[in-house]
C-alpha cells in the first residue's frame, strides 16, 4: 500500500510499484466491508428473540451502519488530507476490525449498535481510499479496468450478504457472522502492513 500522497508519485515511482498485492488488499477489505451492509439483515429474528427488542429498534443496526457510511464518505476528503493513503487503509481497516469483535462478542443490544456503529466509521472511511489509491497506483490507460474491477467487488458483496447469512445461520450462531469475517479483515490490515 502506497504510504505517500497522490501528488508525490513521480512516474518513475509509480512503475516500481506492487499493483497486484495493493488490490488484493484493497479488494479484501472491500469486500468484506461492504458485505457487512447486508448480511446482518437475515438475523433480525433470532436477534429479536435473542436480545429481546422490537424490530423497529433491531433496524437500527442497518440504519446506522448506512448512516454512518453515507456522513463520512464525503468527510473523508478532509481526513485524506491529514493521512497518507496506507495510514487511512490501516485506519479504516482496523476500525472495522475492533467493530467486528465488539459486535461478536456483544452482550446486549446497546454493544452490539455500537460495535455496527464502529464497523461502518471504519467502512466509511475505506470507500474513498479504494478510488483514491486507485487514482494514484494507475495510469490513465488502466484506471477504467482497475475501477471496474473493485466496482464489480462493491456491488458483489452486499448482493451475496443475505445468501451467505442464512447459509451461516443454518448451523451456526448469529455471533458467527462477525466471527467469520474478522480473520479476512484480520488479513487485510497484516497483507496491508507488508506491502
Amino acid at each position: 500500500m502506497s504510504s505517500t500522497t497522490p501528488t508525490s508519485f513521480a512516474s518513475s515511482e509509480l512503475e516500481n510499484v506492487k499493483r497486484l498485492p495493493i488490490m488484493i488488499s484493497l479488494i479484501i477489505g472491500a469486500f468484506f466491508s461492504i458485505l457487512n451492509e447486508t448480511l446482518l439483515n437475515i438475523a433480525f429474528p433470532k436477534l429479536m428473540v435473542e436480545l429481546n427488542v422490537t424490530a423497529s429498534t433491531l433496524q437500527w443496526l442497518a440504519t446506522s451502519y448506512m448512516l454512518i457510511v453515507g456522513v463520512l464518505v464525503p468527510a473523508s476528503a478532509l481526513v485524506m488530507q491529514w493521512f497518507t493513503t496506507r495510514q487511512m487503509f490501516l485506519g479504516a481497516m482496523t476500525l472495522f476490525t475492533v467493530g467486528t469483535l465488539i459486535s461478536g462478542i456483544a452482550p446486549h443490544f446497546a454493544i452490539l449498535l455500537i460495535g455496527r456503529m464502529i464497523q461502518a466509521a471504519g467502512t466509511g472511511l475505506l470507500m474513498p481510499v479504494l478510488m483514491n489509491t486507485i487514482l494514484v497506483l494507475y495510469p490513465l490507460e488502466k484506471r477504467g479496468t482497475a475501477m471496474g474491477t473493485l466496482g464489480l467487488v462493491m456491488m458483489f458483496a452486499p448482493a451475496i450478504g443475505p445468501t451467505l447469512s442464512g447459509l451461516i445461520l443454518e448451523s451456526l450462531h448469529w455471533r458467527w457472522l462477525f466471527f467469520l469475517v474478522l480473520p479476512f479483515a484480520v488479513f487485510s490490515i497484516v497483507f496491508g502492513l507488508y506491502i
